[in-house]
């Protein structure tokens, strides 16, 4: 690559010149390339420790003047090839035109001008983005990685570490570099040399320990090896990258989705040092995350910044330290110390932003106002006016809210506002849909509606109750109330001591962040009703068989009312997200939501559980709930060792706490008592739910550990779970179901849920989030792996049966396959990978590939290596394997065609190869006209007729077509019928696809060991079957009742076609020349060649083409494809229509020749095909790294 000219004041140190004219040196670097002796040996050790070849790259040209002692560095290159192009253009553009200068000077600013304007032109012409904003260094290491482990450009360096790893006992230093889909190292010292490749979707474990062999190092676990690192300068930023990748690589198994950078991200003002645009990208990622996680906002909320500040608390009289982040669409506050104060503003809200006066008291304030009459005053603030410039900006682009001159519950009973004045016009409009205001589930919750007609009570309980709801309000006249509300340790204080029934649903609907997603997307959710509903498929049907179990015990989901609710909710969300579309657990916990708010917020509840705070539960595999109940199992282990290594004996931990999780207690305890844990999920998160699994076992330990059996366990947790009560509760008790099969003959004592929620506190109150992510990063790559290989194990099992390869083989074709599907996901393919993933079809029919990864796959493992002929047969065999014709085949297409070559018997190897030469494995473009494609697929089904009812008349044939229903009903019966191929099915070939047959075979004997015996053997059969069907036609022609399939037994009484010429002393024993005598009895007339012929010619392009009467068979090379007839003008010949044979004349005549059938009955060694495939990109590598130096060496 072109540089823009530097200074060097030393050329001859650590360099060795190659070429030299009077103005340009090029130099290879010492230690790269053969030879260099000691010298050289420690050059290249030193560059890899120092990251000099980084910086450095192997080959450089020089520009010199004879009179100055400085030289420019204006060129360099990673590979001879490069600098051998920039060295030819200085010699052929610039060396006569910088001759003629008289001064030094000149030439050098002529030449430094060149240079410059070239590399501008080249920057302006670069698509990347990614590349112009990444520091030359950093381009460089790019370039290294990609030369040393034999990447492509699409692989992208995220950054690189220098660190030691360790093989063996030995710390080998060297470098680390982590891209988007491979982590990989490298090591060079004193001549030896190390190279680690690990995809990231092959990892199974990240972990940063410490022990005393290892110190503080890091280490990458794969389902065979271990490797450790260490040695980092910064070993946590170096561990927190390879979570983030690992944990893009887990999202790509189970999504199928590729990494894509983060177009929208804002350029730095400054090319930063050693820092890769897609580092910045993913630390972008990271931050937003977490800012999204601790404020509950939506998926596309980008960070734009954030600053210390203090706020002004007016309930507490005082300014809270903490940190302000500003977004797209909100304004956040967190103070320092944790549950002191949190703060979220939407940008709709905001009516005024404005800086107040400063003071000694009150430095540097700004003052925000919302259309709610609330005000907020933060200060303190380093960079005042650029914030002020920046939330301007933010609010200039905020749409205006519908309900801003509403009051604080707008958003809440929206609703209910909006269908109060419709009028009799307006009805008639709303009748036709499946969602409008006038629905009762539109504006209320289904308690509110069965509540509303029942006499007030004012019993102790609802007096209760009533209290409950007071401090509540005394809570939102002093916090504020709504979104803005300021969130304190006293809010979470009212939460546990449960939230009162009548302000459940809008408080979820504020803790959980629905709130805000739902007033930024009005109408949504009736839009979606109408276009899911009537729509028919595998989540509907799940859908309607649940609706029925959800809470069959309380009344409200006793009536269609409530049933309709939960339909159009859980039909709505399954439309809106088809790769959850339903769950098992989502009908309970929706069913939940429509209790206490209306369906529309129920709707956005759902997607902030499913989407937000619950991510991957609900997916077809549950990985998310299995996730979380690894992070259970080590918890359990953390908190209470004795009972965990108990509870691991007997089993229970991942049987218990499955159900646990999916439904948040549900489906487990008394409705009223886990309604109190949904309460405090809502306003915690899910370190709720785990406190609470903790303080059951706790409560229960004595009794788990005596237990013998995993239903013993069982029976404990239930019947406590079961027992747990809301002493508080105003509504009539509703029967636990679970309750009613467990209780037994003596009840255990009732436990309180308020006193297990503050027991939760007490014991497990010290667990953190951000330790529970961390917890859950290390399960994910646990669980997704083992769910990988329970795939694997379940598709090895499926084609066992089918297919005659071993358990071992199948495994390793699997992984085979799914890592070309996984490739293509980030290396980019004629289709995504995410169309080509479906994860509804069963495991073996999951993973699909397109026509380019076959023929890859085909050309390392096929047993039929045809030369240039195998992209052909490739293309045919993948358009026969793919039955239902969408471009794509499953493993399971793709093992029976395998398995046909390497394990099918000498006639099923022949019908796979005759298959091979016919339509749909030859498409018509491969067809020399369109005439003889016409004709070939007319021809197919009247050969049969003809044989069957050649006398029959058309009066008969007019009868035949009338049928009575019965017949109808049997060929329907057939054709569900798994129907058996035989040969006798098998269409018959014309002479063009014969013709084509012999053309493939000769290619697949070209690299036997008998491969003269085989040509002779080719050439007899060729011979035989061209007779066959010539005498076939003409009994075809000749006898219309005769069958054409007694051509065999006639062809041996036929006279030959043409007199045989007698053979010349040279011509006996050459089987080419003899297929040449075949073909050319084809009796083949000229014609002119079309563009297919083109085509179809370039792939003999290894071959020469000679005709057969122009040499000599001694004369003819091996490498020779013999056209008979028409002087090499065979493909551009005009064939004989009417001539076919059938399969079983092409085997009878193939079983005449004793090398034939050893050659197709031979087993074949598939090991050594599979471990040279696996062995390939190992090559690849190699060869890649292989100084090209070296290669000219060789060469010469």
């Amino acid at each position: 690559m072109w540089i823009q000219p530097e200074e060097v004041l030393m050329a001859g140190a650590l360099w060795v010149s190659e070429r030299a004219n009077p103005f340009f040196i090029l130099q290879r670097r010492k230690g790269h390339g053969r030879g260099g002796g000691l010298s050289g040996l420690l050059v290249g050790t030193l560059d890899v420790v120092l990251d000099s070849s980084a910086r450095v790259a192997p080959y450089r040209i020089l520009l010199q003047t004879a009179d100055s002692q400085i030289y420019w560095n204006v060129a360099c290159g990673s590979s001879r090839k490069e600098i051998t192009e920039h060295w030819d253009w200085l010699e052929a553009n610039l060396l006569q035109t910088i001759s003629i200068f008289d001064n030094d000077e000149d030439v050098i600013t002529f030449v430094k001008g060149k240079i410059s304007g070239i590399i501008a032109e080249e920057n302006r012409l670069k698509q990347g983005e990614e590349q112009e904003e990444d520091c030359g260094k950093f381009r460089e290491a790019e370039l290294k990685m990609r030369r040393l482990f034999g990447m492509p450009e699409e692989e992208k360096l995220v950054n690189y570490y220098s660190c030691s790893y360790w093989k063996g006992r030995v710390p080998r230093q060297g470098w680390l570099y982590l891209s988007v889909n491979h982590l990989c190292f490298y090591s060079f010292l004193l001549g030896k040399e190390v190279t680690l490749v690990v995809q990231w979707t092959e990892v199974t474990q990240l972990e940063k320990n410490a022990t005393l062999v290892f110190p503080e190092s890091v280490r990458v676990s794969t389902r065979h090896t271990e490797h450790f690192f260490s040695m980092f300068l910064n070993i946590n930023d170096t561990f927190k990258l390879m979570e983030q990748l690992a944990t893009i690589a887990m999202r790509q198994l189970l999504d199928n989705e590729a990494f894509a950078a983060d177009r929208s991200l804002p350029k730095p003002c400054k090319t930063l040092r050693n820092v890769s645009a897609l580092k910045r990208d993913l630390d972008a990622r990271a931050k937003n995350e977490r800012y999204r996680m601790a404020f509950r906002l939506t998926q596309d909320e980008r960070l734009d910044g954030h600053t210390d500040c203090t706020l002004w608390t007016p309930f507490a009289k005082m300014h809270v330290v903490g940190q302000l982040f500003i977004s797209n669409n909100y304004i956040c506050f967190n103070s320092r110390e944790e549950d002191l104060c949190q703060l979220i503003i939407p940008l709709r809200e905001v009516s005024i932003v404005e800086k107040a006066d400063s003071s000694s008291v009150l430095p540097c304030p700004v003052s925000i106002s919302t259309k709610n009459k609330m005000n907020f005053l933060f200060a303190n603030l380093k960079d005042r006016d650029f914030l002020v410039q920046r939330i301007s900006d933010f609010l200039q682009r905020t749409p205006d809210s519908s309900w801003g001159d509403t009051s604080p519950l707008s958003l809440i009973g929206h609703s209910a506002s909006s269908s109060a004045p419709l009028s009799s016009g307006s009805e008639s409009v709303h009748r036709g849909r499946h969602y409008h205001p006038g629905l009762p589930t539109a504006s209320h919750g289904l308690l509110q509606l069965y509540h509303q007609d029942a006499p007030e009570d004012l019993g102790p309980k609802a007096m209760k109750e009533k209290m409950k709801e007071e401090a509540w309000n005394i809570h939102f006249s002093e916090f504020g109330r709504g979104v803005c509300m300021y969130r304190t340790s006293r809010t979470r204080d009212l939460v546990l001591n449960g939230i009162p029934e009548r302000l459940r649903g809008e408080l979820w609907l504020l803790f959980s962040g629905a709130q805000n997603e739902m007033a930024t997307h009005p109408g949504y959710y009736g839009d979606l009703v109408e276009q899911a509903m009537g729509l028919c498929s595998l989540a509907t049907e799940e859908i309607e068989r649940d609706l029925h179990r959800s809470m069959p015990e309380h009344r409200a989901f006793q009536n269609e009312t409530g049933i309709a609710a939960l339909r159009r909710v859980l039909t709505a969300y399954a439309h809106r997200n088809p790769g959850i579309g339903y769950c098992q657990a989502m009908n309970i916990v929706t069913s939940v939501l429509l209790l206490y708010c209306p369906e529309e917020e129920a709707f956005w509840l759902l997607v902030a559980l499913c989407e937000r705070m619950l991510p991957d539960y609900y997916n077809t595999r549950v990985v998310g709930a299995l996730v979380d109940q690894g992070v259970f199992e080590e918890l359990t282990r953390a908190f209470l060792p004795l009972l965990y290594e108990h509870m691991q004996e007997l089993g229970v931990i991942s049987t218990i706490s499955l159900s646990w999780f999916l439904t948040l207690f549900l489906s487990v305890m008394p409705f009223d008592s886990a309604v109190l844990l949904v309460d405090c999920f809502f306003y915690e998160g899910i370190k709720v739910t785990f406190q609470v699994a903790l303080a059951v076992l706790h409560d229960n330990m004595d009794a788990l550990l005596s237990c013998s059996d995993e239903g013993e366990a069982m029976t404990i947790l239930g019947r406590y779970l079961d027992n747990v009560v809301n002493k508080q509760t105003v509504a009539p008790p509703i029967p636990h179901l679970h309750a009613l099969l467990t209780s037994g003959d003596d009840p255990p004592p009732e436990i309180d849920i308020f006193e297990l929620i503050k027991s939760s506190y007490e014991k497990f109150g010290s667990l953190r989030s951000d330790v529970i992510e961390q917890m859950r990063f290390k399960q994910r790559l646990k669980v997704i792996q083992s769910l990988e290989d329970t795939a694997k194990r379940s598709v090895v099992r499926a084609m066992m049966t089918e297919s005659a390869f071993s358990i071992e083989e199948l495994e390793e074709l699997y992984c085979l396959f799914k890592s070309k599907h996984m490739t293509s996901c980030y290396w980019g393919s004629s289709s995504s990978a995410a169309e080509r993933h479906d994860p509804s079809l069963p495991y073996l029919e999951q993973y699909r590939i397109d026509p380019a990864q076959f023929a890859q796959l085909f050309a390392s493992l096929a047993p039929w290596v045809c030369g240039g002929h195998t992209s052909t047969l490739s293309a045919r065999l993948f358009r026969l394997l793919d039955q239902n014709k969408d471009g794509l085949v499953n493993f399971k297409e793709f093992v029976t065609g395998l398995s046909g070559m390497y394990h099918g018997d000498m006639t099923e190897k022949l019908k796979l190869l005759y298959k091979l030469h016919l339509p749909p494995a030859v498409c018509p473009e491969e067809a020399e006209s369109a005439l003889e494609a016409t004709h070939f697929f007319t021809e197919e089904e009247p050969q049969g007729e003809k044989g069957k009812d050649g006398g029959a008349d058309s009066e008969e044939k007019k009868e035949e077509k009338v049928k009575d229903y019965r017949y109808y009903l049997r060929m329907w019966a057939k054709e569900k019928e798994p129907k058996t191929e035989t040969i006798k099915d098998l269409p018959r070939m014309n002479q063009e696809q014969f013709i084509d047959l012999c053309k493939t075979l000769y290619n697949m004997f070209s690299e036997e060991p008998l491969e003269q015996q085989l040509y002779h053997s080719i050439a007899t059969v060729a011979s035989l079957l061209l007779r066959i069907g010539e005498v076939g036609k003409k009994f075809n022609n000749n006898n219309g009742g005769r069958k054409a399939d007694d051509a065999p037994a006639a062809a041996a009484q036929a006279p030959p076609l043409q007199p045989q010429r007698e053979e010349g002393p040279g011509e006996g024993g050459s089987g080419e020349t003899q297929v040449c005598r075949a073909l050319a009895d084809a009796q083949l007339e000229p014609a002119a060649p079309d563009e297919e012929t083109k085509d179809d010619d370039a792939s003999l392009s290894s071959y020469s083409v000679v005709s057969s009467g122009s040499l000599q068979s001694e004369d003819i090379g091996d490498d020779a494809v013999l056209i008979g007839g028409g002087g090499g003008q065979r493909r551009g010949s005009v064939l004989d229509v009417d001539w076919s044979i059938t399969f079983e004349q092409v085997l009878a005549s193939l079983l005449t020749e004793p090398p034939l059938v050893d050659y197709f009955e031979k087993k074949r060694d598939f090991q050594n095909k599979m471990a040279a495939s696996k062995a390939q990109r190992a090559v690849e590598r190699q060869t890649s790294s292989a100084s090209d130096h070296e290669l000219a060496q060789h060469s010469t």
